[in-house]
């Protein structure tokens, strides 16, 4: 994927605003996304927080307190206004400033509109209370959930031009979304219990002793629950080394966005690598002091240079 977006022309006040109002949801709710975006040039920018509102919407959709039978027509109502969007439907004076704003960024970036379907598709998972057996079952879901997201911020980073290995960028994109909800399944470990979902895989849950579920600050009697949070972190470790292989694809800004939230999640793993029973007595986080570190990594192109010099070793 070529980058082709050129000087943004003018952009009128309801398309301004329609972004304002994204962006204000984007910095509300999503602080390590926020963060990483603030990174990128103006455009892309105001594109990834029409990408993150949306995603938002659908999100709330299947974590609301609605009953099931409402949430799936919501979230097919959500899936019409996305093929309106695709379809140009939408006009500036539209009501819905996300939807005016996607189809803004849809019509300035090669936007794959499609892995919002696939968004819909996971959550509407969620709806059904669908458990995972292995983890290829799970990645399935994970694809949808965050694998789409990594493919349609590609669409608004693009990619170098003579870029080494380019065809392979949406691969390593759909990977990186992989590693991160992975580690926010970890993270999140007790929160999704007490909420009745279970998304790591049966079959790791049983081996590791933990088939009882995580319904307190402590693990289940008798189970190995550091044995387990250390097999995903190796898991999540490997993708993370996967996806990174995007990174001397992207263009500075676009490359340093990336690491800077794929930073976050990394050392967030490794402060659930350290304790393990973190996770069962609340959610684990990054001070402000931290995140700037990685940001400044990020654009000092650190983390490029060292997946490039690791590609270039393989190879030899």
């Amino acid at each position: 994927m070529i980058r082709t977006v050129e000087s943004e022309p003018h952009t009128s006040a309801p398309v301004l605003a329609a972004y304002s109002y994204c962006e204000a949801v984007t910095g509300r709710q999503a602080r390590n996304f926020a963060y990483g975006i603030r990174l990128l040039p103006t455009p892309q920018r105001r594109a990834m927080s029409a990408l993150y509102a949306f995603s938002r919407r659908v999100d709330d959709i299947g974590d609301g307190p609605l009953a099931d039978e409402v949430k799936v027509a919501r979230l097919e109502e959500t899936r019409a206004l996305l093929t309106r969007i695709r379809e140009g439907g939408v006009g500036e004076d539209d009501t819905d400033p996300v939807a005016v704003a996607l189809t803004h960024a849809a019509a300035h970036f090669p936007i794959p509109l499609g892995g919002l379907d696939e968004l819909i598709d996971g959550v509407q998972m969620d709806v059904r209370g669908e458990t995972y057996e292995t983890w290829d079952d799970l990645k399935v879901y994970c694809r949808c959930v965050a694998g789409a997201i990594g493919r349609l911020s590609l669409g608004v980073f693009g990619t170098e031009p003579g870029a080494r290995g380019v065809d392979r960028a949406p691969e390593y994109a759909d990977t990186l979304g992989l590693a991160l909800q992975l580690t926010n399944i970890l993270r999140d470990v007790r929160e999704d219990a007490e909420g009745g979902r279970t998304y790591l895989p049966a079959d790791d849950l049983a081996k590791f002793g933990c088939s009882a579920g995580f319904s307190g600050p402590r693990p289940p009697e008798g189970s190995d629950f550091a044995g387990l949070v250390h097999f995903e972190v190796r898991r999540a470790r490997a993708l993370f080394a996967e996806g990174y292989r995007l990174l001397p694809m992207l263009d500075r800004r676009s490359g340093a966005c990336v690491a800077a939230m794929a930073g976050i999640y990394r050392r967030l793993l490794d402060r659930i690598e350290r304790d393990p029973q973190a996770v069962l007595r609340g959610r684990v986080s990054l001070p402000g002091r931290e995140k700037a570190y990685v940001a400044v990594r990020g654009l000092s192109g650190l983390d490029a240079r060292h997946v490039t010099r690791r590609a270039v070793r393989r190879r030899v």
